[in-house]
């Protein structure tokens, strides 16, 4: 199914056995659940999916395990890679072995210019016909993707969608104001999830949707309703629970949210570890707060 890159649309976390292996059982109870509650597509192998731990071969596993639900979401692949040549190796790959998008980051490591990164996106958009969303997170990657940039890749045609993350909201209005609506904006900040939409984001790239895959979908929908009164109420409920997502333990904090919703399990990859202590009890007290007040939707 291709990507309309309008909706809500998980990066998921990807789930392992204790012994550190993937857990695709587990991984798909996940997904199901995100599908029941009615999300647009599924991005996997993200920051949030903990991208830097898993090889070629596991985020290639994940894409696998999805095949039978492309008929109902389509699946997208993040690549994030160091190289040019193994950012395309990973875009043909994931082609071939059945993804509907990619996800893609500016080089890692290497703190790019304007001209290398306008180069490395056109040449990795060259080697695949598969639609494309670019990651703008200067804050967190150190390259910030500029409405110029984006001047220059607007004739790249597979290039169709913009993950949001710089938390400059004007970006928006920009990128808006200077391409309608040739590139599709997804608010990817989850603290900012609903002022994005109110300023014309077309979709959510979410991450306390893993946890809370309905709550997030009927945010949205109650946005581009118009029910404005009803999302400010439901964003409130939200927000302590949103914070998670701009935390350096977003995955940790996620994923024990998952727990406590029945839709996932605890266990990350070195060098993350599972919270403990002071710390946990903190979130632990934030989950049990937000669930006994959880808002009901059919």
């Amino acid at each position: 199914m291709k990507p309309t890159w309008t909706g809500v649309y998980p990066a998921v976390t990807t789930k392992f056995k204790e012994n550190g292996e993937l857990d695709i059982k587990a991984f798909i109870k996940n997904i199901e659940h995100q599908i029941e509650s009615g999300v647009s597509g599924i991005i996997l192998g993200g920051s949030l999916g903990e991208s830097s731990t898993l090889s070629a071969d596991e985020k290639i596993q994940l894409v696998q395990a999805l095949q039978p639900y492309r008929s109902k979401v389509p699946v997208i692949m993040n690549i994030a890679e160091s190289s040019t040549e193994r950012a395309i190796e990973a875009a043909i790959r994931a082609e071939k072995e059945g993804a509907d998008g990619l996800m893609l980051l500016p080089p890692l490591l290497y703190k790019a210019d304007a001209e290398e990164t306008v180069a490395y996106f056109k040449e990795v958009a060259s080697s695949t016909s598969l639609p494309i969303l670019l990651y703008n997170n200067p804050v967190d990657y150190k390259i910030e993707i500029t409405v110029d940039m984006f001047e220059q890749l607007k004739d790249v045609s597979n290039i169709e969608a913009v993950k949001e993350s710089t938390r400059d909201l004007t970006n928006i209005t920009r990128m808006k104001n200077a391409f309608g609506d040739r590139f599709k904006i997804m608010g990817g900040v989850d603290t900012l999830c609903l002022e994005a939409l109110l300023l014309g984001a077309d979709g959510l790239v979410a991450g306390l949707v893993c946890a809370f895959p309905k709550e997030t979908v009927v945010l949205f929908e109650l946005a581009k309703q118009g029910k404005i009164e009803e999302a400010v109420q439901l964003y409130r409920w939200f927000m302590p629970l949103l914070e998670m997502d701009i935390h350096a333990k977003l995955v940790q904090y996620i994923k024990l949210c998952e727990v406590y919703t029945g839709i996932g399990t605890e266990y990350v990859r070195a060098p993350r570890k599972i919270i403990t202590g002071a710390e946990r009890e903190g979130i632990v007290a934030t989950i049990e707060a937000a669930l006994k007040n959880r808002p009901v939707y059919n």
